[in-house]
């Protein structure tokens, strides 16, 4: 989209500052894809390395220890996570500008996104750090949770902005319908890849719009 303020343009990076940020994507990328596949405590900072490219003490220029690794992989799929909600619903509110109508069309754009991905979606970093938390050290624990919180708080949000204009005709837990996107995201992914099904996802997604819509659409 243009943009119509002034394009700062910022100062060259320095050649091996450059080198060090690619080295650093590299391992958190091979890192999920690890954790992803197997889980965090079955991936080790060898086969990192090595899918890396890159030496031992390279790994440990930007990491202290396997510990830091999994705190940068958090906060990663945290930013990222956040990064691509932020996107659609802006995208969504730009189409329909009502508060419900805009959401239903988040979600639609949700859903696609999710649809156009190859096969099954790999599944979900936090949860496989919730699977094994018991491994995490409470910091990465606490990290995760807020993850979490940050869906229950961001759909938290929509609803309220929708109830303002459409009250519904029945009591609602906004907490308790926000945490529902949350477990069909998450379930969805899980009985995807169970069943190589890429569209488990999208169809849930859908069905949760359609859950919203009776809930809120006046009759």
């Amino acid at each position: 989209m243009a943009r119509s303020d002034p394009i700062s343009v910022a100062a060259p990076v320095p050649l091996a500052a450059s080198r060090r940020g690619s080295a650093r994507e590299r391992i958190l990328t091979h890192a999920e894809a690890a954790v992803l596949a197997k889980g965090f405590a079955a991936t080790s900072i060898d086969e990192i390395i090595a899918a890396a490219g890159i030496t031992k003490s390279g790994f440990f220029y930007h990491f202290k220890d396997k510990n830091d690794l999994a705190k940068a992989l958090i906060e990663r799929y945290i930013r990222q996570d956040k990064e691509i909600l932020d996107d659609l619903f802006r995208r969504a509110r730009e189409l329909h500008d009502d508060p419900l109508h805009g959401f239903l069309v988040g979600l639609k754009l949700f859903a696609e996104m999710m649809a156009s991905l190859p096969v099954a979606h790999p599944g979900c970093l936090a949860a496989s750090f919730c699977y094994q938390d018991q491994l995490s050290s409470r910091d990465i624990r606490d990290l995760n949770a807020a993850g979490m919180q940050a869906w229950r708080d961001r759909f938290r949000q929509y609803f309220q902005d929708i109830a303002d204009k459409y009250p519904p005709r029945d009591e609602i837990d906004t907490d308790k319908l926000a945490d529902m996107a949350v477990t069909l995201v998450e379930g969805g992914l899980v009985l995807g890849r169970a069943l190589q099904d890429g569209s488990i996802l999208p169809q849930q997604i859908l069905i949760y719009r359609d859950i919203i819509r009776s809930i809120f659409m006046p009759s």
